[in-house]
C-alpha cells in the first residue's frame, strides 16, 4: 500500500492495522508451535519403534560408513577454497605449535629447577597431598609418585591411604620401596624420615572414606588433591608458595589437561585454560576441579569429602570451601595432567553416572547454604555436569525497558511486537526515547503505540549520545530493573526478562546481558573480553560462532561471569545504575557500556553472561559502523579514553579470560608463547 498522501487518521488506522496484524500472526504463530510440537511427539514415537527393529540394529555398520562419508564430503565442503584450506592448516600448525609449549616443554631446565629448589620464601608451608590409593595400575601410581618427589618446592608430605584389595597387593609394595628412596632427606634436628606416609586401610572406603584418610595422616598447614594416576607438572608447588607469600592466597587451583592413559603428558587430549574465580561458572560447572591446594583452616572442623556426594565430592567441596576463603587465586599455567582411561570421569561421565545426580546435589547444598529457595538445577545440551540455574524471582518488580529511537520504523515495530507478543513477564514497560527523528511515520507510529499503557514515548532533544539518552531514559523509568535495549533487537527466548531478572536481583550482581545472534543465526554477543581485538579495549568472544557450537569448554551452554556485556541488552537493578553515575557521556556510542560493566566490578560485584536469554541483533543498523570514515576518528578517541581509565585492569588482562589465549582471536586460540632462551 502507498502510504504517500496518506491523512494522519488514515495512516494511523494503518500503523493499528498493521500492529494488530502482528498480533494476529504472532496467535497463528502460536498455534502452529502447538501442532508442531504434536507432530514431532508423534513422529518420534514412530522412530523410537523403527530404532527398536531388528533391522535397525543389523544395519548399524552400514549406517556408520554412510555417516563417515557424509561428514568427509561437509569437511571438504567447509574448507571450500585453496586459500581458505591454507589459512585453516595454518591456523592449525600454529595451534599445535602452541599446545606443544605447555607440555614437558614447559618443565623448568636444570638451572631453573635447582633456582626454584633454593628459593627461600619469606613463609613456611607445608603442603600435605592427599591421593587416595585403591587398585592403581603400576604405571600410573609410579608416574604419579614420582612427580610428586620431583617437585622443586620440597616442603611437602605426601599422604597414602590405600583400600586396594589383597590381588592388587602390589600398590603397598610400590608405596614402601618410594617410601625408603625418600629416607635421604632430613629433619632440622639430622634424624632421618621421609615425607611419604602410608597407611593400609582395613577396607575400601570409596573416595570420600580414603581422602579423609589421608586427611588425618596428613600435618600440613596446606592441604592438596592429588588423584592416584594423574601427574604434576615439577613447578606447581613451588607456583603455589609464591602466590601465597605474594598475594596471601588461601585457595589455589591452576590450568589442566587430559592427556592418553598409556601415554606421555605430552600425549594431551584437552587443555583447560580457566577463568580466574568465577562464582557462577562454578556453581553451572565445576571448572576448578585439579590442582586444588588451600589453607587447613578452611576445613574448620568440618569434613573434607562428604560421602553422600562421591562421584562429586570434589565439587562439593570447592563450592563450600571457595565461599569461605578470603583469597582465592588462580596460576594459570598448565600445571596439571589430568590422564584419561578407561573408567576415568576424564574418558567418559557414563563410567560414573551417579556423579551427575551427585553433582545436583552439591550444587543445590552450596546454594541452600547461601540462603537461595526454590532454585532448579538441569542438565544442559553441552554435558550432563554443567547446569543450567533458575533461580527464584522474588516478588514480580517492575522491569523498565529503555530503547533509544530515531526513525528506523520498521527496526522499532518489530521489536516491540517481538517483546509484547513472546515475553511471559508481564510487570514491565517500555519507554522508548526519541531523539531527532524526521519521518512522519515514526510520529505517527508513536501516537498509535502509545494506546498500550505499558508504552511511553519521552523527547530528548540534543544531538545523538546514547550516554545520556540512556540515562535520560532510565531518570523516567518507574521500575525497580532497569533493562537497556537496542531497538534493533528481536526476542527469542519468551522467558528472556525472567532469565535475566533471576541474576539481577542478586545483590552481589551488577549487570546482566543475554546472548545475542545476527539474522543468520552467528553469535554477536556472548559476554565481553577486555583487551580483545586491534584496538585493545574490548571485543566479544565466540564471535561470529554458529547458534548451535556449544562454545570453549561448553561455554556458551552456562551462565557465568564475564567482565562486562553490551548495552544492546543489558539489565541492572536502577538504584545501582544510578549509584554508579549511569553511562559516562563521554563515550558518546562505543565502550560506555563497557565502562559501566567495569565500574560495577570494581564494587566488587560480578557481571553476568546468560545463554539462556535469546535476541536477534541487527547490529548497528541505527548508527553505521565505527571502522570508517567520521565514525572511525570518534571511536578511535573514544577508545584512547578508555585504554587510559582502564590502563592498569587491561595490563593484568581480564580475570575471565585466561592469558594463554590470544587477544587478536575471539575463539579462545592459544597464542605462542616466548620460546626460553
Amino acid at each position: 500500500m502507498d502510504k504517500k498522501g496518506m491523512t494522519e487518521t488514515e495512516a494511523l488506522r494503518f500503523y493499528k492495522e498493521a500492529y494488530l496484524g502482528e498480533k494476529s500472526r504472532g496467535r497463528a504463530l502460536t498455534k502452529k508451535l502447538s501442532e508442531a510440537q504434536y507432530n514431532k511427539a508423534q513422529t518420534e514415537g514412530k522412530l523410537d519403534g523403527i530404532k527398536g527393529s531388528f533391522l535397525w540394529r543389523v544395519s548399524k555398520p552400514l549406517r556408520m560408513l554412510f555417516h563417515k562419508i557424509v561428514r568427509v564430503k561437509e569437511r571438504l565442503g567447509y574448507y571450500g577454497s585453496l586459500k581458505e584450506i591454507v589459512r585453516k592448516l595454518n591456523a592449525k600448525m600454529i595451534e599445535r605449535q602452541a599446545r606443544s609449549q605447555h607440555g614437558s616443554a614447559s618443565f623448568p631446565e636444570i638451572e631453573e629447577a635447582a633456582r626454584q629448589r633454593l628459593y627461600k620464601f619469606d613463609r613456611e608451608v607445608k603442603f600435605s597431598i592427599l591421593m587416595p590409593l585403591y587398585n592403581t595400575p603400576e604405571k600410573f601410581l609410579r608416574q604419579a609418585i614420582e612427580s610428586v618427589m620431583g617437585q622443586t618446592y620440597e616442603g611437602w608430605e605426601l599422604c597414602l591411604a590405600d583400600g586396594s584389595d589383597e590381588e592388587h597387593a602390589y600398590v603397598e609394595q610400590i608405596c614402601r620401596e618410594y617410601m625408603e628412596k625418600d629416607k635421604q632427606y632430613l629433619r632440622p634436628s639430622s634424624s632421618l624420615y621421609c615425607r611419604i606416609v602410608y597407611k593400609k586401610l582395613a577396607k575400601n572406603e570409596g573416595i570420600s572414606g580414603n581422602t579423609n584418610a589421608c586427611l588425618s595422616m596428613s600435618s600440613g598447614n596446606y592441604i592438596a588433591l592429588f588423584d592416584h594416576d594423574d601427574v604434576l607438572h615439577p613447578s606447581v608447588l613451588y607456583e603455589y608458595m609464591k602466590v601465597i607469600c605474594e598475594k596471601g592466597a588461601d585457595y589455589i587451583y591452576c590450568d589442566e589437561a587430559t592427556f592418553k592413559g598409556s601415554g606421555t603428558i605430552d600425549d594431551m587430549i584437552t587443555l583447560h585454560f580457566k577463568p580466574d574465580y568465577a562464582p557462577d561458572n562454578l556453581r553451572a560447572n565445576n571448572y576448578i576441579c585439579h590442582f586444588s591446594a588451600f589453607a587447613r583452616r578452611l576445613l574448620d572442623g568440618t569434613e573434607l569429602f562428604r560421602s553422600e556426594f562421591d562421584g562429586s565430592q570434589d565439587h562439593d567441596m570447592i563450592l563450600r570451601l571457595t565461599a569461605r576463603a578470603k583469597c582465592v587465586v588462580h596460576v594459570p599455567k598448565l600445571l596439571y595432567y589430568w590422564r584419561s582411561h578407561a573408567g576415568s570421569v576424564a574418558s567418559d561421565i557414563s563410567a560414573k553416572s551417579y556423579a551427575i545426580e551427585a553433582a545436583k546435589g552439591a550444587v543445590a547444598s552450596h546454594l541452600k547454604a547461601l540462603g537461595f529457595k526454590n532454585f532448579e538445577i538441569t542438565s544442559t545440551k553441552a554435558f550432563e555436569t554443567i547446569f543450567q540455574i533458575k533461580y527464584e524471582i522474588l516478588g514480580n518488580p517492575k522491569v523498565s525497558i529503555i530503547i533509544p529511537n530515531k526513525d528506523h520504523l520498521e527496526d522499532l515495530m518489530r521489536c516491540l511486537s517481538s517483546i509484547l507478543e513472546r515475553s511471559t513477564y508481564d510487570n514491565y514497560e517500555i519507554i522508548v526515547v526519541e531523539n531527532n527523528s524526521v519521518s512522519e511515520e515514526i510520529f505517527i507510529y508513536y501516537k498509535q503505540i502509545q494506546e498500550n499503557h505499558a508504552i511511553r514515548v519521552i523527547h530528548y532533544e540534543g544531538d545523538f549520545n546514547y550516554s545520556r539518552i540512556n540515562n535520560f531514559g532510565v531518570s523516567q523509568a518507574k521500575g525497580e530493573y532497569v533493562l537497556l535495549l537496542n531497538n534493533d533487537t528481536s526476542v527469542i527466548t519468551p522467558d528472556w526478562i525472567e532469565e535475566m531478572l533471576m541474576y539481577a536481583q542478586r545483590k552481589d550482581v551488577g549487570a546482566v546481558g543475554a546472548k545475542l545472534y545476527y539474522e543468520d543465526r552467528t553469535i554477536q554477543h556472548a559476554g565481553v573480553v577486555l583487551g580483545l581485538g586491534a584496538h585493545r579495549t574490548a571485543g566479544h568472544s565466540h564471535y561470529r560462532v554458529d547458534h548451535q557450537n556449544l562454545g570453549y569448554m561448553g561455554r556458551l551452554c552456562y551462565a557465568q561471569n564475564v567482565m562486562a556485556v553490551t548495552g544492546a541488552c543489558l539489565m541492572m537493578r536502577k538504584a545501582l545504575y544510578e549509584e554508579l553515575g549511569g553511562l559516562d557521556v563521554r563515550f558518546t556510542v562505543a565502550l560506555n557500556d563497557v565502562d559501566l560493566c567495569v565500574r560495577a566490578w570494581k564494587t566488587g560485584r560480578v557481571n553476568v553472561f546468560t545463554p539462556f536469554a535469546e535476541l536477534y541483533h541487527y547490529e548497528s543498523a541505527s548508527r553505521g559502523t565505527d571502522l570508517v570514515g567520521e565514525n572511525a576518528g570518534r571511536y578511535e578517541k573514544e577508545a584512547a579514553l578508555f585504554r587510559e581509565r582502564w590502563k592498569e585492569l587491561l595490563a593484568k588482562g581480564d580475570p575471565y579470560y585466561n592469558p594463554n589465549f590470544s587477544l587478536d582471536r575471539s575463539d579462545f586460540a592459544l597464542k605462542i608463547l616466548k620460546t626460553r632462551s
